[in-house]
């Protein structure tokens, strides 16, 4: 399957205010399709005027340009909205009561937080991809080197960089796995008896209410998962634009912290 119908297919079933802030991947191959046409190529290519080749490439590059400063608005964007509201949910845990129902709202929102973050962090890598591949179209069809100080540019961008969102992503693990020990544990800052404003909270266990919740975001999750895995299962060669290696495994661990049925999102 075509790089676009992979990421296409994953773009329809994400969230739908997340759908137009994926790579415009077609709208690209369009731009490169008026500078090099495909019948009689590379004879066309040749007959091209230079003048009309380096405005189609200029165009090329700019719309390529106004893609990254999208994903770099949206991905900043979110990035801070998940600062607060980690902050906001390690204060409903330090002040959690041991009532059930409060337990299972606030593992749901913990748990969604949590699966939005990673989803993120697959947006990313997703269009990095994509970057990558209609660069490599344009080198091969040019015969320029345009994908090398792009590319390098790139990993500089803000959508790119996922260091504070991946730590995001670890505290919110570690929030969720204090939500659920079943031994009474202390919160600090939590104020009232205790030295240091620590005091006991039990965890109930009883928590079949989230036990069988589906979460929507897991399953969105291991959809681009599976998309990542087929872009990088058509190619066997590895290069300097290629991402690090995945590792599902880590991400299982994670989401088996908190009691949601996971079988079906797989």
């Amino acid at each position: 399957m075509k790089f676009w119908k992979i990421l296409k297919s994953h773009i329809e079933e994400t969230l739908p205010e997340w759908q137009d802030k994926f790579l415009c991947y077609k709208d690209l191959k369009k731009e490169l399709k008026l500078i090099y046409p495909q019948d009689a190529r590379p004879m066309k290519r040749q007959r091209l005027n230079n003048d009309e080749v380096t405005k189609e490439v200029n165009d090329f590059v700019k719309l390529l340009e106004e893609e990254i400063d999208k994903f770099n608005s949206f991905f900043v964007e979110k990035e801070e909205d998940y600062i607060i509201h980690l902050k906001v949910l390690k204060e409903r845990v330090a002040e959690m009561r041991k009532s059930n129902v409060e337990v299972n709202r606030l593992g749901r929102d913990i748990v969604d937080l949590h699966g939005e973050m990673v989803l993120l962090e697959n947006y990313s890598a997703l269009n990095y991809t994509g970057v990558v591949k209609i660069l490599k179209k344009y080198d091969k069809l040019s015969g320029e080197l345009l994908r090398l100080p792009f590319i390098q540019k790139v990993l500089a961008e803000p959508f790119f960089e996922t260091e504070v969102l991946n730590k995001l992503v670890k505290e919110c693990d570690t929030l969720l796995s204090l939500l659920y020990q079943t031994e009474p544990l202390k919160v600090a800052g939590a104020g009232g008896g205790g030295s240091g404003g620590e005091r006991p909270v039990k965890v109930p266990q009883d928590l079949a209410e989230i036990k069988n919740m589906e979460n929507m975001y897991l399953r969105l999750t291991y959809s681009a998962l599976r998309v990542l895995q087929e872009m990088r299962s058509r190619s066997s060669t590895v290069s300097m634009f290629s991402l690090p290696p995945m590792n599902t495994n880590a991400l299982d661990n994670v989401w088996k912290n908190a009691p949601v049925v996971i079988q079906e999102a797989k």
